[in-house]
């Protein structure tokens, strides 16, 4: 029977559990550098395995096992057939598990470069990074793609994971190389956060516990990093953006905006603006199933209720009065193509943009990024050929396009929940692609991107202008931007 001491120390124990923060991260490395014996050894050796995970992990180890003697700790993400035929990751893996000190969602991503957008998916919500090296190997292009990828996403935060040391006799001078080749590439992409571990997944060393193989290594091992890396400074404060998802009206005597704070912190009583239509009011209280707020931050999920009546509607925004957004129907943005169809420039695709969802076209192709040595292919430098345009499958590149409607935005690497979008085929309605927005073509780039139709200069009589003043305005509707005069 359970006392009343030991209800109040399991209440306690449950509370302190649920105002743990959680860090999101991601594996990448080249084929066989170790990712997934790395996360399966974390769990392993942190003790976050059930016995019957145990259990099965042994008889699998022996019957399908590429670690010799070893347990194959991969084989704990490792769960498709093809997966383990191989000894490779394939699809991405997400595990969780907690610890004293913090909760941890870890993806397991797959290292070949044909699947650059599964890791894409599996790092466009991460706060770190590990990108593994094979010690044997050291920095090869599979790294560099990796730590570029790592930078387009704009994860701040990364481990160079040093794999193997076992197998260089946990040399030092090894190890200085490895990390001094790679800060100097890493200088360029901005990455300023990174650190360096030497480790051996298999055998466990740096990984839970710090090794006594590695005396001259003066860091922590790698669990104690993760929960202690700083990440409350990776979401936006500054900048609020309520994208509304949802108007609730329950009865005649409430009306609230519900969604999620992109960034931002906003407080009762704070004066807000409404776009698109610029009409202003103040917050009159910010609603939850638990009850009312006195402030909300990102990534809290709220309803707003405003003192004046104001018409706001799904995919429309809050923001403060004198930290505005951009607003544009133009921007540049890097568009990393995730669709096995072919890019087709004729189509209207869909944009999902925060709670935003209205058609636009990709207007130009102004270079393709080779992610295994980040060189611009463009037309202009002649490494592209006009047939080469056309994104495909896995292809990053530098585009411009236009919406059929304003969407209020921020860069990218300013604020993540606005910054990010994902193109949709009207058709198959797969995902097409996932961009990163750069920011707004001022208004003689983007008009430069509108085809112009005169119709004088066509011949076609005043009687039919109207008409095709008509078409041309719902194809500007439908994403297809032309300019008719």
């Amino acid at each position: 029977m359970t006392t009343q001491n030991e209800k109040i120390d399991i209440k306690a124990f449950l509370d302190k559990d649920e105002q743990k923060d959680q860090l999101r991260l991601l594996t990448a490395g080249s084929v066989d550098d170790g990712k997934s014996t790395l996360i399966g050894r974390l769990l392993f050796d942190s003790k976050k395995l059930y016995e019957d995970q145990l259990d099965a992990l042994e008889r699998d180890s022996k019957r399908v096992g590429n670690a010799g003697e070893h347990i194959d700790y991969a084989l704990l993400l490792d769960g498709l057939k093809a997966e383990r035929e191989q000894g490779i990751t394939i699809d991405v893996a997400y595990r969780y598990f907690s610890t004293n000190k913090r909760k941890f969602i870890i993806a397991d991503t797959p290292g070949h470069e044909q699947y650059t957008r599964n890791m894409i998916t599996g790092g466009s919500t991460a706060n770190l990074a590990i990108i593994l090296v094979d010690a044997r190997m050291g920095v090869i292009t599979q790294t560099r793609r990796h730590t570029f990828l790592v930078s387009l996403l704009g994860i701040k935060h990364v481990v160079l994971a040093v794999n193997k040391m076992d197998l260089v006799d946990f040399s030092q001078e090894v190890f200085n190389k490895i990390t001094t080749d790679y800060k100097s590439f890493i200088q360029p992409l901005g990455i300023e956060d990174v650190t360096c571990i030497p480790l051996s997944a298999l055998d466990g060393d740096n990984v839970v516990e710090k090794s006594e193989r590695t005396p001259w290594y003066e860091g922590t091992s790698l669990l104690d990093f993760l929960e202690t890396v700083p990440i409350d400074n990776d979401h936006n404060f500054q900048d609020f953006r309520f994208p509304v998802q949802y108007v609730l009206r329950p009865n005649l005597d409430f009306r609230g905006f519900c969604g999620k704070v992109a960034s931002g912190v906003i407080h009762k009583g704070d004066e807000v603006m409404a776009l698109p239509s610029g009409k202003k009011s103040r917050v009159k209280s910010i609603v939850t199933y638990e009850g009312e707020l006195d402030y909300a931050f990102p990534p809290q999920s709220v309803t707003i209720t405003l003192e004046d009546e104001i018409d706001v509607s799904r995919g429309e925004m809050l923001v403060r009065v004198d930290n505005m957004p951009d607003i544009s129907r133009s921007f540049e943005t890097m568009l990393v193509w995730m669709d096995e169809e072919v890019m087709d420039s004729n189509k209207s695709y869909f944009i999902k943009q925060t709670t935003n969802l209205c058609r636009c076209h990709i207007d130009k192709v102004d270079y393709k990024v080779d992610v295994n040595t980040m060189q611009h292919l463009s037309l202009e430098n002649g490494k592209l050929k006009e047939e080469d345009l056309p994104l495909q499958l896995n292809q990053i590149a530098h585009v411009k396009m236009t919406t059929a409607k304003e969407l209020f935005f921020d860069p990218y690497n300013k604020n993540k929940a606005t910054g990010s979008f994902i193109l949709i085929d009207p058709i198959t309605n797969n995902t097409s692609a996932v961009g990163m927005i750069i920011g707004k073509l001022d208004g003689e780039i983007a008009e430069e991107l509108i085809p112009t139709v005169n119709l004088k200069s066509l011949g076609v009589d005043e009687s039919h202008r109207e008409a095709i003043m008509t078409v041309a305005k719902e194809l500007d509707r439908q994403g297809f931007a032309i300019k008719v005069i």
